[in-house]
């Protein structure tokens, strides 16, 4: 029996963002976070093209969200020389048989067409083979040069329909970029699709940049940068290039986190040696403090409602995490295991919060519900640092740093990702070492 459920036939398009379901059926939700489970076997051809560009454009379609799915280890893309039907052929109806027979579940179609504007139209199907039932699609038109992005969007709905989450391939990566020997490296600020693709750096590498957050409209980044040894936090705006300074705070040892509304941000600041966690409203630019203890508060997130913030301090002896509401009221400590805690940041979903861990001389990456419970450790190294979630709440990105030797060689920093099971840990190339990345939310 398959894992997809029947559903009625639909109408053969709709558009972009409205996923068709039928109420009558019921939906198979895939859990991911369970532990290890069987991917499910998806068949996807090139979508067909009716010139010589188009078709290019389709198979570059087909390649890209065929790698979105699979990397999420929840889909297994069945291998394209095992297929029967002719993409040609597909578009007029799948020859489900052809499809069973090579034991592909689910089945997408899809066709690319030039417009006499110049733009493309593609349009996508999802097939359940085995109950041979429409499930989902759209149309959309748009330039040839944005087929990438179309692509994602493409995974997105079918990770959606597939599994009742969001998806997340839709979605871009920030992060520290570094080059260099290990005593005078290079850091700039760089950004790429979370596949890897598109990636181009920020910076020139002139100034020290550390910690960059996006925006909750995933348009602006705001990072620390040393300018002549002198802290200072920016806000870049990604579609005009233009970075704006939010001013000098000496001291400060985390760039800010944009609260949910984008509207405020929340940091760590030292004054007169003493480390608080405080908040900035953008469009006065006046701070509040939050924290009032001779202890260091440092490292805030705000919950996905705004209406909370977690955040790291050594007030109770040693590094742990604590949760208080957002104008500072009420710190309650909610890390209770052996070794220290750092770094935490809320899920967008708001049902977990990530951190890293140190225990044994030994760095976790792991996670556990707001009050402190079900805590799950999900990778580990030698040094592993800086969790960050995609925007559906379901896989976290880290940086993992590997040792050298006696000489000072085989050190490496690399960008990894994981999902809440912990079994599909995956590296993120990035053309040079990689470091504190921060994931956007679904790009608008």
């Amino acid at each position: 029996m398959s894992r997809i459920r029947s559903f009625a036939a639909l109408a053969a398009v709709v558009l972009l963002g409205i996923l068709t379901v039928d109420p009558a059926r019921a939906e198979v939700r895939i859990d991911i976070t369970r532990g290890q489970m069987k991917p499910l076997p998806i068949a996807i051809p090139d979508f067909a093209g009716t010139s010589g560009q188009d078709g290019q454009i389709g198979k570059d379609i087909a390649r890209v969200v065929s790698a979105d799915l699979e990397r999420s280890g929840l889909f297994k893309p069945v291998d394209p020389k095992a297929f029967i039907q002719t993409v040609a052929s597909l578009q007029v109806q799948p020859r489900f048989p052809d499809w069973k027979a090579i034991n592909a579940e689910a089945l997408v179609v899809g066709k690319v067409e030039g417009g006499p504007d110049g733009r493309i139209r593609v349009e996508f199907r999802l097939w359940d083979v085995f109950n041979e039932a429409y499930m989902t699609g759209w149309t959309l038109s748009t330039s040839p040069q944005d087929w990438r992005r179309l692509a994602h969007k493409v995974a997105d709905a079918i990770y959606k329909r597939v599994t009742g989450e969001d998806g997340y391939f839709d979605t871009q990566i920030v992060y520290i970029a570094e080059s260099g020997p290990k005593n005078d490296r290079k850091k700039r600020l760089a950004i790429m699709d979370q596949d890897g693709e598109g990636h181009r750096f920020l910076t020139d590498g002139s100034e020290l940049v550390l910690t960059p957050r996006f925006s909750p409209s995933a348009r602006e980044i705001t990072y620390l940068s040393y300018f002549k040894s002198v802290p200072r936090v920016y806000i870049f705006n990604l579609d005009t290039g233009r970075r704006e300074a939010l001013g000098n705070f000496p001291g400060m040892t985390f760039a800010p986190r944009f609260s949910p509304d984008g509207n405020k941000v929340v940091f760590s600041m030292a004054e007169d040696g003493n480390t608080e966690v405080y908040e900035m409203n953008l469009l006065t630019r006046q701070k509040s403090r939050l924290t009032n203890h001779p202890a260091i508060d440092t490292g805030p997130s705000y919950a996905p409602d705004g209406q909370q913030i977690v955040f790291e301090s050594d007030r109770g002896g040693g590094q742990q995490i604590y949760v208080m509401g957002a104008s500072g009221s009420n710190p309650q400590r909610i890390s209770f295991g052996d070794g220290r805690y750092g770094t935490p940041v809320w899920s967008p979903r708001g049902d977990l919060i990530a951190f890293t861990k140190q225990k044994g001389g030994q760095f976790f990456i792991g996670v556990m519900r707001p009050d402190g419970s079900g805590e799950r450790l999900l990778a580990e190294g030698f040094l592993v640092e800086g969790p960050t979630w995609a925007p559906n709440g379901r896989v976290l990105s880290f940086w993992r740093e590997t040792p050298s030797d006696e000489r000072g060689r085989g050190q490496t920093v690399r960008l990894y990702t994981i999902d809440l099971t912990g079994y599909n840990e995956r590296v993120l190339l990035t053309p040079v070492d990689g470091s504190d990345p921060a994931w956007s939310p679904l790009i608008p």
